[in-house]
């Protein structure tokens, strides 16, 4: 079956650290563009971060830009979020999405149009939970 599956969340201190991972089965996101958004309660759906196809276009939110790290081994069949100085703020169920774009769309259009329309595959959501 088609399907990703996020995981690596949990309860994590200010200051700590955390590495998500997006895993896919039943394709090959080789030729996807990869997205993480996230969603706090009584807040919408965030763009967090994505990263293109070929891994050689990335973009940040300015509210993690620093702090996160979006990188992928398509060798894996992964891309992963490395979450570093988490803050409170950043607690949130984080999701990822995968979908292929034309060539030549930077990371942040990639964002913008995932944001808007969507994407082919979206994991079911991992609880990231930053609290002391």
């Amino acid at each position: 079956q088609v399907q990703l599956v996020e995981s690596g969340g949990g309860l994590v201190q200010p200051g700590g650290s955390l590495r998500l991972s997006c895993g896919a089965s039943g394709f090959s996101l080789d030729h996807y563009a990869v997205g993480w958004f996230r969603q706090a309660p009584g807040k919408e759906r965030e763009g967090v971060s994505c990263i293109s196809s070929s891994g050689d276009s990335t973009y940040y939110a300015d509210s993690v830009k620093g702090r996160f790290t979006i990188s992928r081994d398509n060798a894996k069949n992964t891309v992963y979020l490395q979450m570093n100085s988490l803050k409170p703020e950043d607690t949130a169920v984080y999701y990822c999405a995968a979908g292929r774009k034309p060539r030549g769309l930077s990371a942040v259009q990639i964002m913008w149009v995932m944001s808007k329309a969507g994407a082919d595959y979206w994991g079911q959501g991992t609880q990231v939970t930053v609290s002391s």
